[in-house]
């Protein structure tokens, strides 16, 4: 006998796939192709099979066949049959023979590290589920049959509006949704804009310091990175010569923390303007500000020179693959071009979701709260240091997800290491630097303090303690009372 397929979805909503082979008669084959179906697990426990009459008539064998194969089968325990419930597969599908122990479970396998301090993510646990369902559901309800098609490349036009309105008054973004290309993210952004033969060439000028990910990205389209110097200050613009555009974090320079003084903020933008050249302003975490008036977009001081490009993965979550180009209007249709004719990477009903979420208010509540907790989180790290490590200076925290610890000179490598073995994740300042650019002149570590949830939060920052170098001036003991060192005394 060959294969069988069995197609029982329109009685039992599922479809069942049984090969009847080898030796024997059909009843045979086909006791031998359900058990094994429930053994591989293809049948999972639970699971409600056909009646008699269908999954005979499917098969072509006699209805009397598939009732002495159920029989057999509920006999040896494979099977369950209850009046009104019909025949299903046994939740201890394989009975335990005589002389057989039950198996002992093994140990789970730990997922992931211990404590999570890693930068760039939100703590994924306060996700508004409820609020999000809220505006899905309504969007979807409301929404015209053509959003179930093939999706326009700059995006759906609620959430260009939606966008418009909230980046004008959040972030002073000056804009129309003619000029907003939606994306699945930054990475999708940088890649759309810098591919081979696409909308810009390099050499690019980046910060010294900054994601690797972002420089792989560009180094694999064939565009050369040229680092800038930082400081407290933030990127050294003056030093940008012949670069056909540069890439900045200008709000809060990532990873160090500092925003682009206002003096280089104009300056950029008098470069761009003299060289004919563009900005790629990544903003993104934006939105999270403590100690310090929110700093407005470079955008608003020029649109027609500025890329702005932004996100939800620090705001809401790195699983909704949707994020925004802001474009000089010149480049729109080039964008849309390299993208293609159809939207082939964000969701329309994620994009629609989302457009409901920003006009309800929901997504202003969503970040207030949040801007709140993660104020409550800084500050925790602050407090922590202050009473078990005031010799590491800490710097950054006036905005953001994440915080940088200045180390004593030396000690960075082998913190980063005593952390990984302490199950701790977290990243070392070495490790974001341009590998052309000067060699690091100070030891440090970034600390993501949004990542854990907020019960563990606690124990994070106890093992993050216990595994700091000490205090070398002091011998490694330190000094009831000694105040921590701030770093600049400017925030940062």
């Amino acid at each position: 006998m060959g294969d069988s397929w069995v197609n029982s979805a329109e009685r039992i909503g599922a479809d069942l796939h049984l090969e009847l082979s080898g030796p024997g008669g059909r009843r045979a084959a086909l006791i031998r192709a359900l058990r094994e179906a429930v053994r591989a697990g293809r049948l999972a426990p639970g699971t409600r099979l056909p009646p008699y009459r269908s999954l005979a008539a499917d098969l072509g064998i006699a209805r009397n066949t598939v009732a002495d194969a159920y029989a057999e089968l509920v006999a040896e325990g494979w099977l369950t049959a209850r009046q009104g419930s019909g025949t299903r597969v046994a939740e201890r599908a394989e009975p335990l023979r005589r002389g057989e122990r039950t198996p002992v479970d093994a140990p789970p396998r730990a997922h992931g590290p211990l404590h999570d301090l890693r930068q760039g993510t939100p703590d994924v646990s306060a996700f508004p589920r409820a609020a999000w369902l809220a505006s899905y559901r309504r969007a979807l309800q409301q929404a015209p049959n053509e959003v179930f098609g093939p999706g326009d490349p700059a995006g759906r036009r609620e959430l260009r509006e939606a966008l418009t309105e909230y980046l004008a008054r959040a972030r002073g973004v000056r804009t129309e949704p003619e000029r907003i290309v939606i994306c699945s993210g930054f990475a999708h952004a940088l890649r759309l804009l810098c591919a081979p033969g696409g909308v810009l060439r390099g050499p690019l000028a980046v910060e010294a310091y900054g994601l690797g990910f972002h420089r792989e990205l560009l180094a694999a389209a064939g565009v050369r990175t040229v680092p800038l110097p930082l400081d407290e200050d933030g990127a050294h613009v003056e030093a940008l010569g012949r670069e056909r555009a540069v890439l900045l974090t200008p709000a809060h320079q990532f990873p160090t923390g500092g925003p682009l003084h206002p003096g280089r903020r104009t300056a950029v933008v008098d470069w761009a303007r003299a060289r004919d050249a563009v900005v790629l302003e990544d903003d993104y975490d934006g939105e999270f500000r403590y100690d310090r008036r929110p700093v407005g977009a470079v955008q608003g001081l020029d649109p027609e020179r500025v890329i702005y490009l932004g996100s939800v993965s620090k705001s809401l979550s790195p699983a909704l693959r949707l994020g925004w180009m802001v474009l000089p209007r010149r480049l729109v249709a080039r964008v849309l071009a390299a993208k293609g004719e159809r939207e082939a990477w964000a969701s329309v009903p994620d994009q629609l979701g989302l457009a409901d979420f920003i006009v309800s208010g929901a997504y202003d509540r969503h970040v207030r709260r949040m801007r709140q907790r993660y104020r409550g989180r800084r500050d925790g790290l602050i407090a922590a240091l202050a009473a078990r490590a005031p010799h590491i200076g800490v710097t950054g925290v006036a905005a953001g997800l994440h915080a940088v610890l200045r180390l004593p000179p030396g000690t960075e490598r082998s913190t980063v290491k005593a952390a990984a073995w302490q199950g701790i994740a977290l990243d070392g300042l070495a490790s974001f630097r341009h590998p052309e650019t000067d060699p690091p002149t100070a030891d440090g570590l970034v600390v993501g303090y949004a990542t854990p949830s907020e019960h563990a939060y606690g124990a994070a920052l106890d093992a993050l303690c216990g595994v700091l170098p000490p205090d070398r001036r002091q011998g490694g003991v330190l000094q009831p009372g000694r105040r921590r060192e701030r770093g600049p005394r400017r925030p940062a």
